[in-house]
């Protein structure tokens, strides 16, 4: 009859154990999923740090353009000048 009371007892506690076992991957899961959560913030705010810089150098590249395509109208300007002071001299 102490069997059948132990195997009785050990029979229900089966169900507990298993969802004690469910709850103890249920927690690693959730601290993994929590880890995972935090580095991926972590790369977010590196990746939104590493556009903030590259729309910085973008507008630099861009200021940069501006600057020299107004330069090289300057100079064509400046050789325009200059080719025709030089035909006015040879005209003399």
């Amino acid at each position: 009859m102490a069997k059948q009371a132990a195997l009785a007892r050990t029979t229900d506690l089966d169900p507990i154990d298993r969802l004690e076992e469910k709850v103890k991957l249920l927690v690693d899961m959730i601290a993994q999923l929590r880890a995972e959560q935090a580095r991926s913030a972590q790369d977010k705010a590196g990746l939104l740090q590493e556009i903030d810089t590259l729309r910085a150098r973008l507008t630099d590249a861009e200021s940069t353009s501006t600057e020299l395509t107004a330069l090289r109208d300057e100079r064509e300007l400046i050789r325009t000048r200059v080719a025709d002071m030089l035909q006015q001299l040879e005209a003399i």
